[in-house]
């Protein structure tokens, strides 16, 4: 719940920006992206509130339940790391090799995530218990080997990040600061910290594993990676834009200035 209520509040947030991009930039594939991964996890919080609150006799349902979430999951963080794909993919100047081994990478995450989280099974908690409703069994090892998968593509995208952002210092010999900023560096830095995280807490909180199993993958990874995902790609449109714009009134002030008086 706690999660939702932050993504609400970034959304909120960000509203004017959000729909200055859907009614002013043109249809592609990449606004897809966007509009997928942004409202996607609105369906899976309302399958969260209805798994928590509502009662828990047919578990076969909460398992259809369960699925579905799973999908809409997988859907909204593919379209989510695609943004920091695309991105990598632009900085090191369209490489094929480099989108290649990007792709396999995220290629196996999404295939573990999906053979992991179909097989997993559904687990009813009585009503009057700490945690309400029905949770998945997720106790054994592969459950966590989505997200080390997880971390490693993360780990791999921000160091081809690196790489590009050292080229760039070594050239413009500017501020490192801004050259990591231009670079979005601090976007790839909190999927980062985010699948670490996601590898980390289940073990280091032993008692709550069950609990955070549930949440985890769902609520956190999905609904971080998307406000990531969707505010790195907002704050470049909107400084493409800005970047337009003062090349037009650039180009229409010196179209207003009289031309030169070249008598002698």
């Amino acid at each position: 719940m706690s999660i939702a209520t932050f993504w609400i509040y970034d959304y909120i947030c960000s509203l004017h920006e959000e729909w200055t991009y859907l009614l002013w930039s043109r249809w592609t594939k990449v606004k897809a992206l966007y509009i997928t991964a942004r409202y996607v996890p609105f369906l899976i919080t309302i399958m969260n509130l209805h798994l928590a609150v509502a009662p828990n006799e047919n578990i076969n349902e909460r398992q259809i339940l369960m699925n579905m979430i799973r999908s809409f999951g997988l859907i909204s963080f593919t379209c989510s790391e695609c943004f920091f794909v695309l991105r990598t993919y632009a900085l090191w100047n369209k490489n094929r090799i480099i989108l290649l081994v990007m792709l396999t990478g995220l290629f196996a995450a999404i295939a573990t995530s999906f053979i992991i989280g179909f097989t997993v099974t559904v687990t009813s908690y009585p009503m009057d218990s700490m945690v309400p409703g029905c949770r998945r069994n997720s106790g054994s090892f592969s459950f966590f080997i989505p997200f080390i998968i997880c971390f490693v593509f993360q780990l791999v995208l921000i160091s081809l990040t690196l790489v590009c952002v050292i080229q760039s210092w070594r050239l413009a010999k500017g501020p490192l600061y801004a050259i990591l900023v231009k670079h979005n560096i601090f976007y790839y830095a909190c999927g980062l910290l985010l699948s670490a995280m996601n590898v980390l807490a289940p073990v280091l909180v032993l008692p709550l594993s069950d609990f955070l199993s549930y949440f985890l993958p769902e609520a956190f990874e999905v609904f971080i990676l998307a406000i990531l995902a969707t505010c790195m790609h907002l704050h470049l449109w909107h400084m493409v834009q800005r970047t337009e714009d003062s090349d037009i009134i650039a180009w229409l002030s010196m179209s207003d200035m009289p031309p030169a008086d070249r008598t002698v």
